[in-house]
């Protein structure tokens, strides 16, 4: 009797799941870089389009090979049952949201969000009668408080964008069941191989896979992970008729990158841990924001939901805007873009660039003070980030003490 193999593990699955060959028996996965397809007879296409594309690809808004195994690779590495790609993140956001959601249904939202996420919910969805009630996210009596009877979502990042502030998702999860809403987690910032919101009871997974999954500044992409039920009947009519679709390029170079996102996660994470640790405490830093280090008081959370503190940190530089800006000039190796997860460090000041658009009063109830700055770990070598950002605080130190 042959003894059962144990199950693939995520770096194994995200390197070999979902690689459907075609007859040449190609190593790297195939482009089908092509809008539609061809059949055989009238018959054929009569009955895929019956079948809504079961039996085979009708057109490449509806899905495409390349596109295709970029899915199901993803629903493996998540352990979703089904999984549909889009053109971006937020055209995945989008889609959870929208694709589920009707005229008189309420969502609760954690406060901290990314720009666009905000903006969807509080600006797009009351448009179509759909309210939203913004909750502090690591206050699990506040998240139970604004249930209604209405309620049939419930939203939240992990961490939160840019804050770093993480929301304890099986808690969160038990209050969804109870309220009959279905939970979405946004979890660019959580990334596949470092958090499993489905696992800790989340029904509908975002990510942008803009960031980690490519991972090197390239490609726009983004992807929704669920039931088959929910990705069949809630998600694919929404993108299907409304078409976000993903390039089948963008798909093979988000195939490709899959290939190497633990390992460069893995490094990432332990560039964000060192420059985490050398600024705490240091001149001209306030605060550092990162649930890996043992000094945060999410330190536990952490270790209870997520592999490691992720890629990311955030930072309170003293001086305010004007040491935040002094800290930005002074990096030579860390480049300022709004971007993150990307193999180049990368440094951003949210008042100014992804949540410019809130008064300084919603900024200051969202954490998100003049000072602060976000800072996405790269693949550079550690020493030489450390020296670069220490040089830059010594800059916005010297700018908040004149």
């Amino acid at each position: 009797m042959t003894a059962q193999r144990p199950p693939l593990r995520p770096e194994t699955l995200a390197v070999h799941a979902a690689s459907h060959r075609s007859p040449f028996g190609e190593t790297s996965e195939a482009l089908f870089l092509t809008q539609g397809f061809v059949y055989p007879d009238m018959e054929t296409a009569e009955a895929r389009f019956k079948a809504k594309g079961a039996q085979g690809f009708v057109y490449s808004r509806f899905g495409n090979p390349t596109v295709a195994m970029f899915e199901e690779r993803m629903a493996a590495l998540e352990g979703a049952e089904a999984a549909r790609a889009t053109g971006s993140g937020m055209a995945a956001v989008a889609a959870a949201l929208m694709g589920p959601l009707k005229t008189g249904d309420h969502v609760v939202s954690g406060s901290v969000l990314f720009g666009s996420c905000r903006f969807v919910l509080a600006e797009i969805l009351p448009k179509f009668g759909i309210t939203t009630t913004f909750v502090d996210g690591t206050d699990p009596a506040a998240w139970r408080a604004a249930v209604r009877p209405e309620t049939a979502a419930i939203f939240l990042e992990s961490p939160a964008n840019p804050t770093m502030d993480l929301v304890d998702i099986a808690t969160i999860a038990g209050i969804a069941r109870e309220a009959g809403a279905i939970l979405v987690v946004d979890n660019a910032l959580g990334i596949p191989t470092v958090s499993n919101p489905l696992a800790l009871g989340a029904d509908v997974v975002t990510y942008s896979a803009t960031k980690h999954i490519d991972g090197q500044g390239r490609c726009l992409g983004g992807i929704v992970l669920g039931s088959k039920a929910f990705i069949e009947e809630r998600i694919q009519p929404w993108l299907r008729h409304t078409g976000p679709a993903l390039s089948p390029f963008n798909a093979w170079v988000m195939l490709k990158s899959l290939e190497t996102l633990s390992l460069r996660v893995c490094r990432q994470a332990e560039n964000a841990l060192a420059i985490a640790e050398a600024l705490e405490g240091a001149p001209g830093i306030e605060r550092v924001r990162y649930p890996g280090l043992r000094s945060s008081p999410q330190h536990d959370l952490c270790r209870r939901q997520m592999t490691c503190g992720g890629t990311v940190l955030a930072l309170d530089v003293a001086g305010g805007k004007r040491g935040a800006f002094a800290f930005g000039r002074a990096l030579e190796v860390v480049k300022v873009s709004n971007n993150f997860g990307d193999a180049k460090s990368l440094v951003t000041h949210p008042a100014t660039t992804t949540h410019e658009r809130f008064t300084p009063q919603e900024r200051a109830a969202m954490g998100i003070g003049e000072g602060m700055l976000r800072l996405s770990a790269g693949l550079e070598h550690p020493e030489d980030l450390v020296a670069d950002v220490l040089n830059a605080a010594r800059a916005a130190a010297a700018v908040a003490a004149g």
